[in-house]
């Protein structure tokens, strides 16, 4: 009866242990794949950005733009690295609905 409860226990100890590394390796992950996402937007150059619209279009339009502090500030870009001009444009542009 001893073995049987000592296997239990090992193994109970053994469960316990392989959920506990599980957990731990999640974190390490989940905290480079937000690294590597923020690190994944394209350059200007590469999505032809221009700080001026392309007729209607332009970047406080799109769904992609995040604002800056005040209507004229520069924002962010979900796609695009670096500041972004409201009234800028790119390859990217996806209207708001």
């Amino acid at each position: 009866m001893d073995k049987i409860i000592d296997k239990k226990r090992s193994r109970r100890s053994f469960l316990k242990g392989v959920a506990l590394l599980s957990g731990l390796a999640a974190v390490p992950v989940s905290f480079v794949s937000q690294q590597a996402y923020a690190a994944a937007k394209a350059s200007k150059a590469s999505m032809q950005y221009v700080d001026h619209p392309n007729g209607k279009k332009d970047c406080v339009s799109c769904i992609q733009f995040i604002p800056g502090k005040t209507a004229k500030a520069d924002g962010l870009c979900k796609v695009v690295e670096g500041a972004i001009k409201p009234e800028g444009y790119c390859i990217a542009f996806a209207p708001k609905a």
